[in-house]
C-alpha cells in the first residue's frame, strides 16, 4: 500500500484549476468507475495512487482527486464549506481536526 502525501483534515489546493480545498477522506487507489474515469479524469492521472475526497471552499459540492493533482495550501484564510461543521470540530493550524477518529 502506497503511503499517502496528504492526511484528513488537511488544507490543499488543486494544481490545475485552482480551489483550495481540505481533504475528508483518502483512499489508497482510485474506487470510482471507469465510466467516471474515462469521462471526467482527462489528464488519466494514475489509478495506482492515492485519490482524496475533498470539500472545495466557498461551493456546496465535493471533488475527487488524484494526489498528483494537490499540493498544500498554507493559507490562514477562512474556509467555507456545508459539511465542515459535520466533519471537522475546529482548525488547527493548517489542519482542520475531525468530528470522529479516521482510519
Amino acid at each position: 500500500m502506497r503511503q499517502a502525501k496528504f492526511s484528513v483534515g488537511q488544507l490543499v489546493r488543486h494544481r490545475m484549476f485552482d480551489y483550495r480545498g481540505v481533504i475528508f477522506d483518502v483512499d489508497a487507489d482510485f474506487q470510482g468507475s471507469d465510466e467516471w474515469y474515462t469521462k471526467v479524469a482527462k489528464s488519466n492521472p494514475p489509478k495506482d495512487r492515492p485519490w482524496y475526497h475533498v470539500l472545495v471552499d466557498g461551493a456546496e459540492h465535493t471533488t475527487y482527486v488524484a494526489e498528483r493533482h494537490l499540493r498544500c495550501d498554507s493559507s490562514e484564510d477562512a474556509f467555507d464549506h456545508p459539511l465542515l461543521e459535520q466533519l471537522f470540530q475546529g482548525r488547527q493550524g493548517d489542519h482542520f481536526v475531525p468530528t470522529m477518529s479516521v482510519h
